[in-house]
């Protein structure tokens, strides 16, 4: 169930990359959402609101397609290229904590 989460999560995430609107991908963050990115250094990001002010601020130009994974963490490559990890914790039907880390 948890995959399945995921990928609909990476599915709103690249509709907002084409169309500018991170709305639907903000309304499924938990009010005390946690983003982090690791090695790069950006965030991290705590709390809905400063994650859309992100989002607003510098919005992503890259979409995902999962590689592979579980219940709570997906491989994902970039369209452009380069692979990473997103972890993903809930709470309550709503994302709690994002962790993404760039493997290349």
């Amino acid at each position: 169930m948890g995959y399945d989460r995921i990928a609909a999560h990476i599915d709103r995430f690249n509709t907002a990359v084409h169309t500018g609107d991170w709305s639907p991908v903000v309304t499924t963050l938990h009010p005390d959402a946690v983003m982090t990115f690791t090695p790069v250094p950006v965030g991290p990001f705590a709390g809905r609101d400063a994650i859309a002010a992100a989002y607003a601020e510098n919005p992503p130009d890259d979409t995902m397609r999962i590689l592979s994974g579980d219940d709570d963490t997906v491989v994902f490559a970039w369209s452009r290229g380069g692979t990473g990890t997103l972890t993903v914790q809930w709470e309550a039907g709503l994302i709690r904590r994002l962790d993404i880390r760039f493997l290349d």
